[in-house]
């Protein structure tokens, strides 16, 4: 059968259109648009670029694809630039950032001329200066992040009006403190879903517009707006939220009043974040209704009143902390309902009662703060059912009772654990030994008897070297953000990295301030991971283990208030980093060992001690009396070390003053007049000569004595 003409024709046509189409594949895998190429060039030549991030960049025949360059993403098909993301870098956030900087205001034509940008990403730099308003003509926008850089301002946002696309605006740490009419302009973007304005000094909202005006869209769904000295008790809770809104953040602010029922409408709601402020009153019986919600942060407010029995409703809160409040009663059987909990602190308020064996029932609890209240009664023993505890304080409370032995072998993954300033009694009991995973335990301030169990060595987290670089929080200083049984849900803030299922803490042994007895363990300086060790005030007795230098990391070191005797041994001057000592009101003997850091801490760190003796002290030690060597010479010797004793500073600045006013008060007299001059060395030649006739006849005499 003959084939038709229009077949021919249809065939030779797709032919035709599948070479055009590979044509533009290839056009665009030959390098980017020219005129956006050098659009790029030209940005590159008005930034500070200290750290060779855009070395890739240039006119070189092995640089002129900038689809290739740093930071930069093409369209594929198109060739056309639709991402310039340059932010800022840095090693696991701590130092060693690689930034760039510049005039933010002189970019601005450069970033005009990429019209097909669809994300563009500069945060974490040093860019400083106005906000270009050439932004505004980048209409395909759907993603800007100029956060964090924290010279940069902008004082007029109506240029946003024309990005009907974005989707993501984070401007967070930039200055908008002229830009009076922000929630206007917010209010023009109908596709926004993120909007991060932390930190940004936003002025005062005048009392007849709400933040509901930036709102009006139904497609908001994250709205931050912490750290901004946001003040009032009225407009900040005039909101008319549409349902899509699910993370909201007014923390760090000073707002006050009490806190609205109208939040129990927001059905959408899963992060709420109103910590640090300055809010009153009871917590809403509204929140019960709030069963999106998985974090809730209220801490560091005013809130008085009980907790309510309707957070056991709460069944899908993953996060809870009231912290810092004035919260009273008891706690609630309720909170068993929470089997999703992972997080919980009800630290410093004024809860009282027992701790209910309700919480045996949150079996995905990993972070527990039940510190500084007025808690009474023992430790349930349901709390053997919370395996998944990783941190525990109970401190400061008055509970007592034993310290339950099972406690070793049900919360074996505990990472912290602190019960110091309560009234618990008996001994440490060994199966504490069985945590694996501890890095800070503190029983101290409590009425514990009995010998320092041994098996401390087998406290492996401690004693394990992992790495000779040691990276902690100190315990004063914890954020723990962690365990999230979505993770999906803290991606909405852009701070996955705070989520990571890890916990730095200091490595910490805290005994203090019991009627602990017996030797100190010489197993304890197996702990080599050891930061802090604090056994002061107890009744030990013996001397300080010789192998105690074996704790190279220790910074911390308190044997104060016990019985100790013998020597101090040569082995802790090899703790290179120790900064804080004390040892006083034992019964130390012998000399503080020479040569070392340890003159370098004050009298106090020994006193107490009579039989101590050299240096820091006042009392010299036997040894250097008999060998002729003085105190002052020991110090003489010893004066990088001593640098802020008073007396011997006076001493020595005695010395070389009366030095030098004797010395020119005799050169600069003969210096600046002549006849006292000659007179001078006129006097020195004749003792010359004296004492050669003196020497010469001398010597004739003893000559004639000896030939006779």
């Amino acid at each position: 059968m003959a084939t038709s003409p229009f077949r021919y024709f249809i065939s030779l046509f797709l032919l035709l259109l599948c070479f055009e189409a590979c044509l533009r594949v290839g056009d665009a895998k030959a390098g980017c648009i020219e005129r956006e190429r050098q659009a790029l060039l030209h940005f590159k030549k008005g930034v500070l670029d200290d750290y060779g991030l855009l070395s890739s960049w240039g006119n070189a025949e092995d640089k002129r694809d900038c689809c290739k360059w740093r930071g930069v993403e093409c369209d594929n098909q198109t060739g056309h630039v639709i991402m310039l993301d340059l932010h800022g870098t840095g090693q696991d956030g701590m130092g060693d950032f690689q930034i760039l900087g510049g005039r933010i205001s002189q970019l601005g034509p450069s970033l005009a001329e990429l019209q097909h940008l669809k994300h563009l990403n500069l945060s974490w730099n040093d860019f400083e200066g106005n906000l270009p308003t050439q932004l505004g003509n980048l209409s395909n926008l759907q993603s800007l992040d100029l956060g964090y850089n924290s010279d940069m301002t902008c004082g007029n946002l109506d240029w946003l009006s024309h990005l009907p696309s974005l989707t993501h605006l984070d401007l967070r740490w930039v200055s908008l403190s002229k830009a009076i009419h922000w929630p206007q302009a917010i209010n023009k973007m109908p596709s926004l879903t993120e909007l991060y304005l932390s930190g940004t000094q936003l002025p005062p909202i005048i009392p007849t517009i709400s933040i509901s005006h930036i709102n009006s869209s139904a497609s908001l769904a994250v709205l931050d707006l912490s750290e901004n000295d946001l003040t009032s008790s009225i407009y900040p809770w005039s909101f008319n939220f549409s349902t899509s809104l699910a993370h909201l953040d007014l923390s760090y602010n000073d707002l006050n009043g009490s806190i609205p029922d109208a939040f129990g409408n927001m059905t959408s709601l899963a992060y709420l974040d109103l910590s640090w402020n300055e809010l009153r009153g009871s917590i809403p019986d509204a929140f019960g209704d709030m069963t999106t919600l998985a974090y809730l942060h209220l801490s560091s407010n005013k809130l008085r009143g009980s907790i309510l029995d309707a957070f056991g409703n709460m069944t899908t809160l993953a996060h809870l902390d009231l912290s810092y409040n004035d919260l009273n009663g008891s706690i609630p059987d309720a909170f068993g309902n929470m089997t999703t909990l992972a997080y919980l602190d009800l630290s410093s308020n004024q809860l009282r009662g027992s701790i209910p064996d309700a919480f045996g029932n949150m079996t995905t609890l990993a972070y527990l703060d039940l510190s500084v209240n007025e808690l009474r009664g023992s430790i349930p023993d349901a709390f053997g059912d919370m395996t998944t505890l990783a941190y525990l304080d109970l401190s400061s409370n008055q509970l007592e009772g034993k310290i339950t032995t099972w406690m070793g072998g049900s919360l074996s993954d505990l990472i912290v654990l602190n019960l110091r300033s309560n009234e618990f009694n008996g001994s440490i009991p060994s199966s504490l030994c069985q945590l694996k995973q501890i890095q800070m335990l503190d029983l101290s301030s409590n009425n514990l008897s009995g010998k320092i169990p041994k098996c401390l060595k087998n406290l492996t987290a401690m004693a394990q070297k992992r790495s000779p670089v040691l990276s902690y929080e100190t315990y004063y200083n914890l954020s723990i953000q962690h365990y999230y049984v979505d993770s999906t849900l803290v991606q909405w803030k852009g701070k996955e990295q705070e989520y990571k299922k890890t916990l730095r803490f200091i490595k910490s042994i805290d005994f203090s301030r019991n009627k602990l007895i017996g030797e100190i363990p010489i197993e304890v300086t197996d702990l080599v991971e050891l930061v802090s060790l604090n056994l002061s005030r107890n009744n030990l007795i013996g001397s300080i283990p010789t192998t105690i230098g074996q704790l190279k990391l220790l910074d911390v070191l308190d044997l104060s208030q016990n019985q100790l005797n013998g020597r101090i041994p040569d082995t802790l001057s090899q703790i290179a980093d120790l900064s804080v000592l004390d040892l006083s009101n034992n019964t130390l003997s012998g000399k503080i060992p020479l040569g070392t850091q340890l003159q370098s801490f004050d009298a106090s760190t020994y006193e107490g001690n009579p039989e101590l003796c050299g240096p820091p002290l006042l009392k010299r030690c036997p040894e250097d009396e008999l060998g002729g060597v003085s105190f002052t010479s020991g110090l003489s010797s010893k004066k990088e070390d001593i640098q802020d004793d008073a007396n011997n500073i006076w001493f020595y600045g005695n010395i070389v003053l009366g030095f030098i006013i004797g010395f020119w008060g005799v050169c600069g007299t003969l210096l600046f007049n002549s006849s006292w001059r000659y007179a001078y060395f006129q006097l020195l030649s004749k003792i010359k000569d004296w004492l050669y006739v003196i020497t010469i006849v001398n010597m004739n005499r003893i000559r004639r004595s000896l030939q006779g």
